[in-house]
């Protein structure tokens, strides 16, 4: 973790200063009235919260230290459930729904609303996010916990929320999905950036997600740059899968300094000379970016070009002189549609570059569908020809088979929104369905006719 600049403190030391000369803690620690710290949250809170937020946009590797910070009896336990909630979120998880690696900082909150003079109150409002977090916890890791507390109606509560029914593992998923989507609209990522290499073998997955989620968003990520310059110079990392995978996300993800971009060209021309299996290594790590949904794009496409030199003549530089055509001249055009189809025949068919390469283009297909209008549908109508140019090329099913689904979820949103069977606009649809969906064999005659149905209501009696 970082250390928190000296902006941040000083803010905090204000808000805690107010917060003990108020008139309402004054009145909260006479009558110990739940409505006075009702009073308390109202006032405070928001100063809290805003502070945390200014954190997490522009330095969010500080997060964890403003949050140890918050722990201070000063604050009288303010924002700390909603603090419970953000790092009960922010562990990964493995198949099993369960926290891959123990959470530290999951306890040290936990611990600490459950000393304050003011758990009774508090209490109140952690028991959904204690019930998650224990059912992603280990049971060794809970008894742990509940075992060094010695305040019996403390110890009662935290039993309480261990609940039976998340033994189960599918309903251990449905609880954590509900409980994010309460968080969805927040901002509270954070990481931790490894200095050994056995750090880095528990740290890579939340850091990975971490990048992912920054990049996601329209964030200014300067701040993160020194941290990502730092890692991909720590030359112990050489020769780790974790080591590659995050560096080529970063510089495909995110937008790096000079200084950062020329760090992580250096240590993959580095790592392309001396490594003779890095080739497939670096495809596989491509294809397992589009496995997870990484997004991807022709800007994150371009990003990575910049890091990737040409001079060492491999599969590498091969496949990036294609993409450099490709987000030049943009994927319809036809040099880059020819340049493609002899790229792809000179590959096996199932090899791991071709694969990557179908990966990638249908990460732009994608990117067209989602953001194009209803009222463009002629743009889709135009643009179909080149969905069908690069079918053609890849002869792959499964490509063929995600091309429909984008195509006709598409379709389907046409149709909720030209309602008039008898308007150009769903004649014009009708018809390219009819014609074009039925030769592509997206859907059979008898499909089409049930998809363009009349439904009948039925008669109220």
């Amino acid at each position: 973790m970082e250390t928190l600049d000296k902006k941040y403190i000083e803010t905090l030391e204000n808000i805690k200063s107010t917060i003990q000369n108020s008139e309402i803690l004054s009145r909260y620690l006479e009558d110990e009235e739940e409505e006075i710290y009702k009073e308390l949250r109202a006032a405070y809170e928001p100063h809290i919260e805003n502070l945390h937020n200014e954190v997490a946009l522009n330095n969010p590797l500080q997060l964890v230290t403003l949050e140890d910070k918050l722990r201070d009896e000063g604050f009288e336990g303010l924002y700390l459930p909603r603090i419970l909630g953000y790092v009960v979120l922010r562990g990964e998880i493995n198949d099993r729904i369960k926290y891959i690696r123990p959470q530290d900082h999951f306890k040290d909150i936990l611990m600490s609303i459950c000393n304050s003079n003011n758990f009774e109150i508090l209490k109140l409002r952690v028991g959904q996010a204690v019930q998650i977090g224990f059912a992603l916890s280990s049971d060794i890791w809970i008894t742990s916990l509940v075992n060094s507390i010695s305040n019996k109606r403390v110890k009662s509560f935290l039993m309480a929320q261990k609940l039976e029914r998340y033994r189960d593992q599918s309903i251990r998923l449905t609880g954590l999905v509900k409980f994010r989507k309460q968080f969805e609209t927040l901002n509270y990522q954070t990481a931790e950036f490894p200095t050994t290499i056995h750090e880095l073998k528990h740290v890579a997955p939340s850091l990975k997600s971490f990048i992912v989620y920054r990049s996601s968003k329209e964030f200014d990520n300067t701040s993160i740059n020194p941290a990502i310059k730092d890692f991909v110079e720590n030359m112990d990392f050489i020769g780790s899968n974790e080591y590659c995978e995050i560096i080529i996300l970063a510089a495909k993800s995110l937008e790096l300094d000079a200084a950062t971009l020329k760090s992580i060209t250096k240590s993959l021309d580095q790592i392309r000379e001396s490594d003779t299996v890095f080739e497939d290594d670096f495809f596989d790590i491509l294809n397992n970016f589009h496995k997870n949904r990484i997004p991807d794009s022709p800007a994150s496409a371009e990003r990575l070009a910049r890091v990737v030199t040409r001079k060492v003549k491999d599969e590498v530089t091969e496949y990036f002189n294609l993409m450099d055509i490709i987000n030049a001249n943009g994927y319809a055009d036809e040099d880059a549609v020819d340049a493609t189809r002899a790229y792809y025949d000179s590959h096996e068919g199932l090899s791991v570059q071709n694969e990557c390469l179908r990966n990638t283009i249908l990460g732009y297909f994608s990117i067209f569908m989602k953001n194009i209008e209803t009222r463009a549908y002629h743009e889709y109508f135009e643009m179909n020809k080149t969905f069908v140019a690069y079918m053609s090329i890849f002869s792959n099913q499964q490509f063929n088979q995600s091309v429909k689904d984008i195509s006709f979820a598409y379709i389907k949103k046409l149709k909720k929104v030209y309602l008039d069977k008898r308007g150009k606009d769903y004649q014009d649809i009708k018809k390219f369905v009819k014609t074009t969906f039925l030769d592509l064999g997206f859907l059979k005659e008898k499909q089409i006719v049930e998809f363009f149905k009349t439904k009948r209501k039925k008669k109220v009696d």
